[in-house]
């Protein structure tokens, strides 16, 4: 039986998650940013250096990080310790700034403003690495209701999905 819900997400048109390859990166990177200061300054909570540049690092591409690849990146004088960038993960992830990508035991920087509660679907490229977050509304609903149905209390509504972005298969 097709539900009404995968009725109304599959008639959708195609929506951009993945940003197209000639792109403003700064703009983006720069609205993350403000966005990051003005979640941080309404929750009373600091953008401390490394919190920022451990963001910053993230959003300088749309690919998924490990959190010794950003050590690597942010070893310009000095390499942090892995739990100075763990510590600075865990802030950003608490507020919803970056995601892990379970999958490759990775970290992207979140480019869109959702509730921590609302259901990510990630979209990875398999070819390019890129990483598009795209609404999954509609495929969660029936998810959380199996799992209600088993009675079952999940922990993080995340899907991945690999497979090819739009600007590899052309």
């Amino acid at each position: 039986m097709v539900t009404e819900s995968y009725r109304t997400m599959t008639a959708t048109k195609p929506q951009a998650v993945f940003p197209a390859p000639d792109h403003d990166h700064d703009t983006c990177a720069s609205a993350a940013i403000a966005h990051a200061e003005e979640l941080c300054a309404a929750r009373s909570q600091r953008l401390t250096p490394m919190r920022r540049h451990v963001l910053e690092t993230l959003l300088a591409s749309h690919k998924p990080l490990g959190a010794y690849e950003i050590m690597e990146r942010l070893a310009d004088n000095s390499r942090p310790a892995p739990i100075t960038v763990y510590r600075a993960l865990d802030f950003l992830r608490n507020n919803n700034l970056v995601h892990r990508i379970e999958s490759r035991n990775a970290f992207v920087a979140c480019v869109h403003s959702h509730a921590g509660d609302d259901p990510i679907v990630f979209l990875i490229c398999e070819r390019c690495g890129a990483v598009g977050e795209a609404p999954g509304g509609g495929v969660t609903d029936a998810l959380k209701a199996s799992c209600r149905a088993a009675g079952f209390s999940s922990k993080t509504p995340v899907i991945e999905i690999a497979g090819t972005c739009s600007h590899c298969r052309e």
